[in-house]
């Protein structure tokens, strides 16, 4: 559901809002059969409180959205040091530097030029890079990470020895095939389940299901043919993932003791969860019904709020639902000092 944008939202965004879920009014299984867990009566209600954490998806049920460069195959051809000067972004770069970033720049008002600009230099060794030259044009989209990522990945190429430059481009329908071409753009930071099922779409037509998992490795082994087919080469995935993700206060997590999805399914085989999130949730595999099926979690109610939006993290944090659909890199996430 990145189409993250994503994100928050724009474009990387937007497959991953696809993913994403519900439908108003849809209450879940309710608290008939326990699964497993050991809690009773409504210890797992909605608890308040300002920091929010990401539970672990620790049995995969989203797709593994990690950032990844994209470049038009003939420009990395003819520059042999721009991938790896890219792949040196992507050793580095964790979801929570990213968060930390996002946060930066939407939080704290920091320019985005600023915060890439001081995350390179403090990240990636300019000393180590293998040198190129020539222009090089990297593309990002109109959200706060693709913009970031975008100034990283000229800066970092910048280091590198080429003349690299930042421009804005609209979504994906609009600048992939620009990079396709590399007549405008030759580099993009790109979310890797997302663009795998977009460039399956592309080859193929449009499928119901998509190559991507939640596996890393199987994802970008399917992205490799598909790459190679329009004109694409893709680096390393970086650690670093925007995707969809469930968040509870760090007051519940703390309270219930837990850290993943499948401990909170444990936890609370009562079913007094109450989860928020968009419109569509209870309808959407990866989002209500994977809950259910996946991790066996009940719930006592479901709220229709947004799509990882202020309404459904404030509604966290008032503790008016337990648990909600938020994107894993928002900077709301960010530690608060």
């Amino acid at each position: 559901m990145h189409s993250r944008a994503r994100i928050l939202v724009p474009l990387a965004l937007t497959g991953l809002l696809l993913t994403a879920c519900g439908e108003s009014g849809s209450s879940g299984t309710g608290g008939a059969e326990a699964s497993g867990g050991s809690a009773s009566g409504d210890a797992c209600a909605p608890v308040a409180g300002e920091q929010l954490v990401v539970l672990e998806d620790d049995q995969r049920l989203q797709n593994a959205d990690n950032v990844v460069p994209a470049v038009n195959m003939a420009t990395a051809m003819a520059n042999p040091a721009l991938l790896p000067a890219l792949d040196a972004v992507s050793a580095a770069l964790t979801t929570e530097e990213l968060i930390e970033l996002n946060a930066a720049v939407d939080l704290e008002r920091q320019s985005a030029e600023d915060v890439a600009a001081a995350w390179v230099e403090e990240n990636v060794d300019a000393a180590t890079l293998e040198q190129g030259s020539g222009p090089v044009v990297v593309g990002g989209s109109n959200f706060t990470e693709s913009t970031i990522l975008a100034n990283v990945y000229a800066d970092v190429l910048g280091a590198a020895g080429f003349d690299a430059s930042v421009r804005e481009v609209g979504n994906r329908e609009l600048y992939l095939p620009a990079l396709i071409s590399g007549s405008e753009i030759q580099v993009f930071p790109e979310y890797l389940s997302t663009v795998t099922d977009e460039l399956n779409e592309l080859t193929n037509g449009p499928t119901d299901d998509g190559p991507a998992t939640g596996d890393v490795q199987e994802t970008r082994t399917a992205l490799q043919p598909l790459a190679e087919q329009a004109g694409l080469v893709f680096g390393e995935p970086s650690e670093a993932a925007d995707q969809n993700a469930f968040a509870v206060t760090q007051a519940l997590a703390d309270e219930l003791g837990v850290a993943t999805l499948s401990e909170l399914a444990d936890a609370c085989g009562d079913g007094s969860l109450v989860l928020g999130g968009p419109t569509e949730c209870p309808e959407r595999p990866q989002c209500q019904p994977g809950l259910e099926e996946t991790y066996g979690l009940q719930f006592a109610d479901f709220r229709e709020l947004d799509a990882g939006g202020p309404l459904t993290k404030a509604a966290l944090q008032q503790g008016e639902v337990s648990i909600g659909l938020v994107f894993s890199s928002d900077g709301a996430l960010a530690q608060q000092g």
